[in-house]
């Protein structure tokens, strides 16, 4: 039986949806009344292990809470109920140029960037020209990252946090961002990761991006898990669901 990389245990995530909201102590007691609000449930009661050495994709129509899902995995929103269990060093690219500082070169980006993945400047310094070279924006990496296109904030971000040499990575549709060449240098990654027994949860809105990458997928529809299993019955299910009119 695998090993478990992450262990999703019975995990629900609300927001306050704000209907009416004071801005000020001056503006409640003028009205004399709390702001207004609902709690929308994003996550509810999702169970599921991802096992170790696989590539786990995350599927569902907009607003299916995959990526406050993966957020939640990412700890940067924490759960109201349930808990997620890790097992080894996990990273996460989740949006194009995040931790990144605009004002920045490429080069201390890379450094500021690694920091906050937790990396050494030593360790950073060793993969520095690996980073770079994977990127392909050696002939930027002086420049002030504000001035990047989209596709080379996610190139430069996305090799660094390949090379943190995480045991989980967890990625948010960063290859529907780049060119043919550089999507395949991180298929290629995912398959190197796997051949290391390291684990991918990644989502993607391309069902067959997630058919050739993922071992295993799970189905979520209104915050709820409808199926976890094989990604290929899984993605069928979803697409079947699609086109019978079933509304996500």
């Amino acid at each position: 039986m695998n090993e478990i990389a992450v262990n999703v245990e019975h995990v629900s995530k609300k927001f306050r949806l704000y209907h009416e909201r004071n801005q000020s102590i001056k503006s409640a007691i003028m009205r004399g009344r709390r702001s207004v609000h609902e709690d929308f449930w994003a996550l509810k009661d999702v169970t599921f292990d991802v096992p170790t050495g696989s590539t786990f994709g995350l599927i569902g129509s907009n607003g299916s809470g995959k990526s406050t899902l993966l957020k939640c995995l990412a700890k940067i929103y924490y759960p109201e109920k349930g808990t997620i269990g890790y097992r080894g060093r996990i990273a996460a690219l989740l949006e194009v140029g995040s931790g990144f500082h605009p004002e920045l070169s490429g080069r201390e980006n890379v450094f500021l960037n690694g920091s906050i993945l937790g990396m050494s400047k030593k360790e950073i310094t060793r993969k520095f020209d690996e980073i770079v070279d994977f990127s392909g924006v050696e002939q930027f990496i002086d420049q002030p990252v504000k001035n990047y296109s989209s596709g080379m904030y996610v190139r430069l971000g996305f090799a660094i946090a390949i090379n943190v040499d995480p045991d989980v990575l967890v990625v948010d549709e960063v290859l529907s961002v780049g060119d043919a060449d550089f999507q395949d240098k991180c298929r290629q990654k995912f398959v190197d990761f796997k051949n290391a027994g390291k684990t991918v949860v990644l989502v993607s809105h391309s069902m067959s991006q997630v058919q050739d990458m993922c071992d295993h997928a799970a189905w979520l529809r209104h915050g709820e898990l409808v199926m976890r299993g094989d990604a290929k019955p899984t993605i069928q299910a979803y697409l079947d669901s699609l086109q019978s009119g079933a509304r996500e």
